[in-house]
């Protein structure tokens, strides 16, 4: 299919949101659509055959063979009756005839949008915090991805040094081999690169080679532009990274529902 429809490296590289391949997929719906109408049929291990109503199919091809040409089909029909959704007297609404989704990405699509939305919601909850918050949140982030020791002896360095223009250091690993020197501020303007100069000069004034600069606002090209040209390594966090590295690690998110996507394991059939 690939070659008959000339898809590039790029076309077979594309991925899904949650991570598996968006050719795979499609095709895998596509042979179940065509199942479900009848027009294909199992005929062992990732095999299909054309059925006789297939061919006849193929005898007078149609322009297209989409989801509106399947629904002539009752078989398919009945398919689509149990995944569509029901008005409040109980009838089916019609499925929509151009739908190109396939349920997977249908589910990574609302996904995603929660995502989005609970992005914008922690962030605004994060910014109406009071800095004192702010700084147990970054212990608690940062400690969650595995610097800093115990959370006691984060506390005890974040916050130690803001009168030399650092808000604190924290250990890169449990062992305190090396250090990591944090500026955690909610801004909401944009942070430039004067602020990034001033971070990096009381790198100097520490003798350190490692900083993390985290905010509730975002970068200007510059500041980012100027990360990259400097030897020491700083690593900016903007509010959007910030919410991110939130949800990744579970802090300050809690899970609501889990939905688990099962498919046919083909091995345990390969045994008979």
């Amino acid at each position: 299919m690939a070659r008959q429809f000339g898809l590039t490296p790029d076309d077979l590289d594309a991925r899904l949101p949650s991570g598996g391949s968006l050719f795979a997929n499609r095709v895998n719906w596509a042979t179940t659509y065509l199942k479900k109408a009848g027009l294909l049929e199992a005929a062992g291990r990732a095999q299909v055959r054309v059925t006789p109503e297939g061919r006849s199919v193929l005898a007078n091809p149609p322009p297209r063979i989409d989801r509106a040409f399947l629904l002539r089909y009752p078989s398919f029909v009945a398919f689509v009756a149990t995944r569509v959704p029901k008005s409040p007297g109980g009838e089916i609404v019609p499925p929509d005839l151009v739908e190109t989704d396939t349920p997977r990405e249908r589910i990574d699509a609302a996904a995603k949008e929660l995502a989005e939305d609970l992005a914008d919601e922690l962030l605004a909850k994060v910014k109406a915090g009071s800095p004192k918050f702010f700084e147990s949140l970054v212990i608690d982030l940062l400690g969650a991805m595995g610097y800093g020791g115990s959370r006691a002896e984060a506390s005890e360095l974040l916050g130690r040094s803001g009168d030399a223009g650092l808000d604190g250091v924290i250990r890169q690993d449990r062992l305190g081999l090396e250090a990591v020197y944090v500026q955690a501020k909610r801004w909401e303007n944009v942070v430039g690169r004067p602020t990034i100069q001033a971070f990096a000069g009381s790198l100097d004034g520490a003798r350190a080679r490692k900083g993390v600069l985290l905010t509730t606002a975002r970068f200007s090209q510059e500041a980012r532009d100027y990360v990259r040209s400097i030897e020491k390594k700083i690593v900016l966090i903007d509010g959007t990274e910030l919410v991110s590295l939130m949800i990744e690690h579970d802090i300050g998110v809690a899970n609501e529902a889990k939905v688990e996507i099962k498919r046919l394991d083909n091995d345990y059939f390969e045994k008979e």
